[in-house]
């Protein structure tokens, strides 16, 4: 994710969480993290009309550098707290987090370094219902930000569409549309390592290895999907028309004190600092890493990792957490435990749990490659779009590399 009958087998701690609900996480077999009804594509009453003609008129007024005005002229406000269902308060968010870097980032090369009340107050708003930072995280930019063409069909390139562009483009689409289809594609790997947990805690080998071939088969599906990027990706339009509005405001050379958000009480007139969407912040490897038991060593790559969680959706947090909680007796993850314990007498369980790790390891080389092509090999034109450091504001190459070497070490033999 080991000899069963024998003076040697390890059995699950006796406190050993209870098997997990996916739904109490909202995740989904059919679709993983994505949320369960399609995202709202547009907000009616009682939100105001201004929010639904700011996500329409985005791209034409940053193309035309006449965002900032725009916004500056323009009260964004929002019904009563707690008016709002979770599907309209993550509609509202997506668009207000495009908005506010769009603001932030309509000039690349002169940011702005404090974001209008106007924007501020209803973008603070919204987020902390949510339970997320005021910033454009991975949850807006991808998870709620499609629909389907036909609603009949998969959610699957071919049959998705973004609601939500910067500059729009085949390109920008394509970028975020793979991860989309990516996210669904993982939703039978995660529902199959809750189910081989569950059977691994029946002492069932046999059925942990059915369970564990689900999850591999679904992992080669997104590995194949992510290898489809650069179809209609082209990595230098990437990184000089879609990265540049991504990027956040902590660990930024442009934006060292980070973003003043005028009129936030909570923040009391001081700068805030934010790191930008980042790949880092799906809960998909985190929580195949979780429940295959790969750990990362505590530096400061995993200082990174465990804060990129406070960019993710807050159950979906607490799926990784309880993951993570699933140990045997020797503190093991508890399907690395079962299988390792089990490999000669259950061949098969422990090929399926290596096959796991090793196409876990497979997707990671790949995402390596492209952060090389993409962005790595890129030539800088300005200090806001480094080469060196992710739109995370960390030096990528050298983490994604230790990701996968950390990865592979697992069932080096």
């Amino acid at each position: 994710m080991l000899d069963c009958l024998n003076s040697n087998m390890t059995l699950p701690a006796p406190s050993t969480p209870p098997p997990l609900n996916l739904e109490d996480y909202d995740v989904w077999p059919e679709r993983g993290f994505l949320p369960r009804r399609d995202p709202l594509p547009a907000l009616n009453p009682p939100w105001p009309a201004t929010l639904t003609e700011l996500a329409e008129t985005l791209p034409k007024l940053l193309g035309a550098r006449q965002f900032r005005s725009y916004i500056q002229e323009h009260a964004l406000a929002l019904p009563p707290r707690g008016a709002a269902e979770d599907d309209e308060n993550r509609c509202a968010g997506r668009i207000l987090s495009f908005a506010g870097h769009g603001y932030i980032w309509e000039d690349p090369q002169q940011p702005a370094d404090r974001i209008p009340a106007t924007l501020a107050v209803a973008w603070h708003q919204v987020m902390k219902q949510l339970g997320r930072p005021p910033v454009l995280s991975y949850a807006s930019y991808a998870l709620d930000n499609w629909r389907r063409l036909d609603p009949d069909k998969p959610i699957a390139l071919g049959n998705i569409v973004l609601l939500q562009n910067f500059l729009g483009g085949l390109d920008e689409e394509w970028f975020v549309l793979v991860h989309v289809d990516i996210e669904a594609n993982a939703g039978p790997a995660l529902a199959g390592i809750v189910k081989a947990q569950e059977a691994a805690l029946r002492d069932s080998p046999d059925e942990v290895t059915r369970y564990l071939e689900r999850v591999a088969s679904a992992e080669e599906q997104m590995r194949n999907t992510l290898l489809r990027m650069p179809e209609r990706c082209d990595p230098y339009i990437y990184y000089n028309r879609v990265r540049p509005y991504i990027h956040g405001w902590k660990d930024n050379p442009v934006l060292p004190r980070g973003l003043v958000y005028e009129g936030v009480e909570e923040y009391h007139g001081q700068p805030q600092q934010f790191r930008g969407e980042t790949g880092a912040q799906s809960s998909i490897i985190p929580s195949l890493d979780a429940g295959l038991g790969v750990t990362h060593e505590d530096d400061p790559l995993r200082h990174y990792l465990n804060e990129m969680r406070d960019y993710m959706p807050p159950k979906h947090r607490r799926f990784m957490e309880a993951l993570e909680r699933m140990k045997d007796a020797q503190g093991r993850g508890l399907l690395y435990g079962y299988a390792r314990d089990r490999r000669s007498r259950h061949a098969n369980l422990w090929k399926a749990f290596r096959d796991c790790v090793h196409l876990l390891g497979r997707f990671r080389e790949t995402h390596l490659d492209y952060a090389d092509r993409y962005i790595h090999r890129q030539s800088q034109r300005s200090a806001s779009n480094p080469t060196e450091v992710g739109t995370g504001g960390t030096p990528f190459m050298v983490y994604l590399k230790k990701h996968l070497e950390e990865t592979d070490r697992m069932i080096a033999e």
